[in-house]
C-alpha cells in the first residue's frame, strides 16, 4: 500500500503555518492554524476537516512541500467525512472507472494525454500542434483520477493511478504532454507524494504551448487585448508552471489584467461547491471573482480547465466579458481562429 511522505515535525518548526492562514475559505491565525494542523497530523478531529472546501490551495501555499491537503484528505477518508452526498461521490468514482475501452492515436515516444475529457478532442487542432498530433491517448484507462481527493477518497487513486502509468508504459512512450492539469499533477505530485515511480517525463501542456509558440513566432500577430485569467484549483498542484500564463500572453501581445484573485490568491470556479458545500458559498465566490474580472477592465476570461469553462462561460458573458479557452486564445494569435 503507498503511503503518505509527511513529516509532521516539519509543522512543528513551521513559522509561518501558510498552508492554512492562507485559506481563503477559513478564517485561522498562525496560533490557530499550527494548533489544528498538528490535531489532524495525529490523527484527532478538527473543524478543518469539516470546512474544508477542497480547493488544494495548501498545497501550493505549504512551501515545505509537505502535503497538507493530501493529509487532510486521508484524514477526512479514514473518519468516514464526505464532502458529497454518498451517491454522488459514488456516480463519479463509477464514472471514472476502468471497463478497457480507450482511443489512441498514431503512438509515438511523445504523446499527448487527454485523459477523460473529450473537449481536448475538440480543442487539440492546427499548427500548435503539428509536431506532435496525431500521436494522444483518450479513455478511463489514462484517466489519472486525481479528482476524486476532491471526495474525500485517496485510496481509489493510490488504486488506480499506478496502473494509469503502467498502461502509458505498456506503450512504450517516453515523454506524456498532459492536457489538464490535474493528469500533470498525478506525474509531477501525486504520485511522487506516495512513492509511486513515474517511468516517463510528463510535461505540462502551458510549457509544450510556449515552446510551440516560440517556434511559430514569425506567425504571430499581437491580439492587444485585456484578459483575465481563471485559475483551476488543479493548477495548484504544479504551480512552478503557474508562470507561463503570463510568459504566453506576453508573447502573443496579451495584456494580462492586473487583479485581486489571481496567482496564489486565485479562487475557485465553485463548480464542486454546489454539490458538496451548498450553492450559496459557490455563488458568492463566483460573484466576487466575476465582479473582480468586471472591475479589473478585462474583455476576455481565459480558462485552463475546460471544467472551469462550463461553470463560469454563461455568467462572464452575461458580464460583458468573453470566454475562451487559452488553446483557442494561442490559435487566435496565429492567425487560425
Amino acid at each position: 500500500m503507498y503511503t503518505l511522505k509527511f513529516d509532521a515535525n516539519l509543522c512543528k518548526i513551521c513559522p509561518t503555518c501558510d498552508c492554512l492562514v492562507l485559506c481563503q475559505y477559513m478564517d485561522l491565525d498562525i496560533d490557530k492554524a499550527k494548533e489544528e494542523i498538528m490535531k489532524i497530523s495525529e490523527g484527532e478531529d478538527s473543524f478543518v476537516l469539516q470546512d474544508c472546501v477542497t480547493c488544494y490551495g495548501c498545497e501550493e501555499y505549504c512551501k515545505r512541500g509537505n502535503h497538507p491537503f493530501y493529509l487532510i484528505t486521508e484524514r477526512r477518508q479514514q473518519k468516514g467525512i464526505l464532502t458529497s452526498p454518498r451517491a454522488i461521490t459514488k456516480q463519479w468514482i463509477n464514472i471514472g472507472e476502468p471497463r478497457g475501452k480507450y482511443r489512441l492515436g498514431e503512438i509515438k515516444e511523445k504523446i499527448l494525454s487527454f485523459g477523460f475529457m473529450p473537449e481536448f478532442l475538440q480543442l487539440v487542432k492546427g499548427r500548435l500542434f503539428d509536431d506532435v498530433m496525431p500521436s494522444y491517448v483518450f479513455g478511463q484507462e489514462f484517466f489519472c483520477n486525481v479528482v476524486y481527493i476532491h471526495f474525500a477518497n485517496t485510496s481509489i487513486i493510490k488504486e488506480r493511478l499506478p496502473m494509469v502509468i503502467d498502461n502509458f508504459k505498456k506503450l512504450g512512450v517516453q515523454e506524456v504532454v498532459c492536457m489538464h492539469d490535474e493528469c500533470f499533477g498525478s506525474f509531477a505530485s501525486l504520485a511522487p507524494a506516495y512513492g509511486i515511480e513515474v517511468p516517463f517525463k510528463s510535461i505540462h501542456y502551458f510549457e509544450y504551448l510556449y515552446n510551440r509558440l516560440e517556434r511559430l513566432g514569425d506567425e504571430i500577430r499581437p491580439l492587444n487585448i485585456k484578459v483575465a485569467y481563471q485559475r483551476p484549483c488543479s493548477s495548484r498542484l504544479s504551480p512552478d508552471k503557474h508562470h507561463f500564463v503570463a510568459d504566453i500572453m506576453k508573447l502573443i501581445g496579451v495584456d494580462l489584467v492586473e487583479r485581486r484573485y489571481q496567482g496564489e490568491n486565485a479562487l475557485c470556479c465553485g463548480g464542486i461547491f454546489g454539490m458538496a458545500f451548498g450553492y450559496e458559498l459557490a455563488n458568492d465566490v463566483q460573484k466576487r471573482n466575476i465582479d473582480d474580472m468586471v472591475d479589473s477592465g478585462a474583455e476576455y476570461c481565459v480558462f485552463n480547465c475546460p471544467a472551469c469553462q462550463s461553470t463560469l462561460a454563461a455568467k462572464v458573458t452575461k458580464k460583458g466579458i468573453k470566454p475562451i479557452h487559452i488553446i483557442d486564445l494561442c490559435r487566435m494569435a496565429i492567425g487560425e481562429k
